[in-house]
């Protein structure tokens, strides 16, 4: 569906027109009709569909159509980052409209504070903000959300996965109770519904599927013991000088500064990113990542959803995700807009289940790739409950010299 079939502004028609895009997202297309009806809405839709102008689009239509100098919209979102990435969008997309915003999030200066004060007393037409620092500036009596209409929950599962549901909670008793609220989220756990049901009122349903990862996105896992990790990591890096732009996950912040020294040995530029560092310090590592002055960066899952860095060439899982479905939010960092990249996962013996419940999930298996001669085997490969017993050594047997052995082996079968 094109965007000029929705019924919206012909200033926003032409912002959209500008920055090139032309068809709608499967969220967008069902989401943005029943915003701009009035109604509350919770959907289900994972970082990279499009949902940040799912809600946009139809939030600046309506400020638009009913222009005011107060706070009339209040975005709620988990991490500076994400706050910052929105209020970019909203000034881009609303600047012929003349609608105002601000973010409300820490890790600035003095003189952040003192524009986010303003900004909340004197009002704009939106408020981007995290839960934390704009409870700080409630707890000082100016900030005014008493004529919010628009609510907006972004994130909602990691917010209440690192415990801002209080801190949520706080926040809407400060905004009317008449407004209409869009609950935005990657999943969909009994918790969300159970959150959801507090706030909204009567809402349209919508949920998109956790989709595949990009269809550019080259899936490949490495079988291996975590001792060859490293000799692992520095080998695809130096064998890709052209892949400019290459993000790592890892489970723990430990794991994030061993991988960070041992890179640096072998002077790559190579930076951390993790819950250690302060906001600001974080926003200075993500600008060096997006510039290309820093060549990889290391991070925890601070970074797996809701940061938008285009052209990702190389994303390696040290570790497989807990969560299946933050696999495809981690490969999602790459691929992104129709470019293509590589997404490679490290699986070690203890992962091989987690990693079999990810093939699950995207319902398809990920190609396996032999570990390079030089580094020795890694473990096989056992398929977990009903395939017990049914082992695949995808190192074994694809060195040079096992190939002529596995291949009378399976003769032999025939």
């Amino acid at each position: 569906m094109k965007f000029t079939e929705f019924d919206l502004q012909d200033e926003l028609l032409e912002s959209i027109s500008y920055m090139g895009f032309e068809d709608s997202t499967p969220i967008q297309e069902k989401a943005i009709p029943e915003i701009l009806k009035g109604n509350d809405l919770i959907a289900c839709a994972q970082t990279g569909t499009g949902k940040t102008a799912a809600f946009l689009l139809p939030l600046l239509d309506q400020l638009m159509t009913h222009k005011s100098n107060k706070t009339d919209a209040l975005i709620i979102v988990p991490t500076r980052e994400l706050a910052l990435q929105i209020d970019q969008q909203v000034q881009g997309i609303g600047y012929m409209a003349g609608i105002t915003s601000a973010s409300i999030v820490g890790g600035g200066q003095g003189d952040d504070w003192e524009a986010q004060r303003r900004a909340l007393k004197s009002g704009c037409n939106v408020i981007i903000a995290t839960p934390g620092k704009l409870i700080s500036h409630l707890n000082m009596g100016y900030a005014k959300l008493d004529e919010i209409k628009y609510l907006i929950l972004d994130e909602a599962d990691r917010m209440l996965d690192i415990g801002f549901h209080d801190d949520i909670m706080k926040i809407i008793s400060y905004v009317p109770k008449q407004r209409q609220t869009l609950l935005f989220s990657a999943t969909m756990p009994p918790k969300i519904k159970t959150f959801a049901n507090k706030i909204l009122t009567n809402p349209v349903e919508i949920s998109i599927a956790v989709s595949k990862p990009a269809e550019g996105a080259l899936q490949a896992a490495y079988l291996i013991h975590d001792q060859q990790k490293n000799e692992l990591i520095n080998k695809l890096i130096s064998d890709k000088p052209d892949y400019k732009s290459i993000l790592i996950f890892s489970s723990t912040k430990r794991k994030v500064a061993q991988i960070v020294r041992d890179l640096k040995r072998n002077d790559f530029t190579v930076e951390a990113m993790s819950s250690d560092l302060e906001q600001d310090e974080r926003e200075e590592v993500l600008n060096r990542f997006k510039a290309k002055n820093t060549r990889v960066l290391v991070a925890t899952d601070v970074l797996s959803r809701g940061i938008d860095i285009q052209d990702i060439n190389l994303v390696i899982n040290y570790d497989v995700p807990g969560d299946a479905e933050d696999y495809v939010h981690r490969i999602g960092r790459t691929a992104r807009a129709s470019t293509t990249g590589v997404g490679l996962t490290f699986v070690n013996k203890d992962d091989i289940y987690k990693f079999h419940r990810i093939e699950k999930l995207i319902e398809a298996e990920v190609m396996k790739i032999p570990l390079p001669p030089e580094l020795g085997e890694g473990p096989e490969w056992e398929m977990p409950n009903q395939n017990r017993g049914k082992r695949k050594n995808y190192n074994k047997k694809n060195h040079p010299k096992n190939k002529s052995r596995s291949q009378n082996k399976n003769h032999g079968k025939q």
